[in-house]
C-alpha cells in the first residue's frame, strides 16, 4: 500500500455529543455492539450488557497504567512570570530526573530557562530546559524525581475536548490502575466503563483477566495532518507485557479462548509483543511506535471494546483495520442518529 487517504477517516460529529462528565456510575454507559462476521450492529443501554457476549474461556487484557497528575503550574526565574508544564514522558539519555514536557507560553523558552514550582512557603521543585524537543516540547530536568511532588500538586492532564474538571480526580483513573505502573499521560479510557463489581462478575462467569502496561502519551488526541496517512509520524509510547502474562494468553487461546483487548492501547501492546513466526504472544519491554490501519491484520485479538475516536485519528484507523472502515464509519454514523456520547468519558463499543 502506497497510500491511504486520511480524509477517508473522517466523519460528521455534533459538538453536543462529545460528552464533558463521565457516567455515573461507571457501567451506565451506553453500548454499541459490532459483530463482524454477520455485520450487524446492536444498541444496549448499560455497558453492563457486556457479560452477554463474553463467555468461559475468553480473557480480557487491561492496560494497567495509570495517569500522572502531570500538570503543574511555576514560575520562571528570575522573573517571577507564569508557567506551565505538562510532562510527556521521561527523558533518560540527559537524566534519569529529566522529561519531555509542554512548556505554556513557550515561545522564547529555550536551554537554560529556569523554573520553581510549589507554594512560596512550602515544599519546591525546581527545574532547568536542557534543549527544545524534536515535537516543538522540551526536555527538562528536574532537581529531583518529580513524580512525588506531583501526586501532591499536579492537576490531572485532562484531553483538549473536555472543558469541564472532574470533581473527583479519580474518574479519570480506571478501578484498575496500578500505582506501580504511573506514567501516562491521558488515560486508557476504554477501562473506565468497569466497576470492582462488574469485574468481579466477569471473572465469576470463568472470564480471566489479565494485565499489560502502556503509558499513553497525549499524542494520541492528535489528528493525522498528512493526506497520506503513511507519511504520518507515530509517537512512541512505552509498553509491557511480561512473560507469565504472555504465556497465559497464548494458553487461553490454544485451548479455544478469545482474547478481548480492552482499549486501543491494550491492543498496540499485545500487536507489538506478538512474534509471526511462533504466532504467540512473546515477552517485551521497550518503546512502540506501532501503527495499525486498514491493510495490516491485527494477529494478537479476537475482539475489542472501545471509546468513540476522533476523526482523522490513528484509533479510528486501528478499529478500522480490525472491523473495517465501511463498516465502523456506518457504526459511527449510527451512533451519532442515536445521540451516543463520545471521546474519553464517552459511551462504548464492543466489536467482535
Amino acid at each position: 500500500m502506497s497510500e491511504l487517504r486520511t480524509s477517508d477517516f473522517d466523519y460528521n460529529l455534533p459538538p453536543e455529543l462529545i460528552a464533558q462528565t463521565a457516567a455515573e456510575p461507571r457501567d451506565s454507559s451506553r453500548l454499541l455492539v459490532l459483530e463482524r462476521q454477520a455485520q450487524t450492529i446492536s444498541h444496549r443501554p448499560s455497558f453492563r450488557a457486556i457479560l452477554d457476549y463474553l463467555q468461559a474461556g475468553d480473557v480480557l487484557v487491561v492496560n494497567e497504567s495509570k495517569v500522572i497528575p502531570a500538570r503543574i503550574y511555576g514560575k520562571k526565574q528570575p522573573s517571577g512570570g507564569q508557567i506551565e508544564l505538562l510532562l510527556l514522558r521521561p527523558a533518560p539519555t540527559f537524566d534519569q530526573n529529566s522529561w519531555e514536557v509542554l512548556v505554556r507560553p513557550g515561545r522564547g523558552t529555550q536551554a537554560g530557562a529556569k523554573f520553581v514550582f510549589g507554594p512560596d512557603q512550602g515544599e519546591q521543585l525546581r527545574a532547568e530546559v536542557r534543549e527544545v524537543a524534536p515535537s516543538g516540547g522540551r526536555f527538562v530536568t528536574f532537581e529531583r524525581d518529580p513524580l512525588p511532588f506531583l501526586e501532591k500538586y499536579g492537576q490531572m492532564p485532562l484531553p483538549p475536548y473536555i472543558h469541564q474538571t472532574p470533581a473527583d480526580p479519580q474518574r479519570y483513573q480506571t478501578v484498575y490502575a496500578n500505582p506501580a505502573r504511573l506514567g501516562s499521560a491521558a488515560a486508557p479510557t476504554a477501562g473506565l466503563h468497569f466497576t470492582p463489581e462488574l469485574l468481579a462478575e466477569v471473572q465469576a462467569k470463568g472470564i480471566g483477566l489479565e494485565k499489560v502496561t502502556l503509558h499513553v502519551g497525549l499524542d494520541t488526541f492528535q489528528p493525522v495532518k498528512e493526506e497520506n496517512a503513511l507519511e504520518h509520524q507515530m509517537h512512541s509510547e512505552w509498553c509491557a507485557l511480561d512473560a507469565a502474562t504472555a504465556q497465559s494468553l497464548n494458553t487461553a487461546r490454544a485451548q479455544g479462548g478469545r482474547i478481548i483487548s480492552v482499549g486501543t492501547t491494550a491492543v498496540r501492546t499485545l500487536e507489538t509483543a506478538f512474534d509471526p513466526a511462533s504466532n504467540q504472544l512473546i515477552p517485551f519491554a521497550g518503546d512502540t511506535r506501532i501503527f495499525i490501519y486498514p491493510g495490516k491484520s491485527l494477529r494478537a485479538i479476537d475482539g475489542l471494546i472501545t471509546n468513540f475516536h476522533l476523526p482523522k485519528s490513528t484509533l479510528l484507523m486501528l478499529v478500522s483495520a480490525f472491523a473495517g472502515r465501511e463498516f465502523i464509519l456506518r457504526a459511527y454514523q449510527e451512533a451519532v442518529a442515536q445521540r451516543y456520547r463520545f471521546f474519553s468519558f464517552g459511551d462504548a463499543m464492543l466489536i467482535v
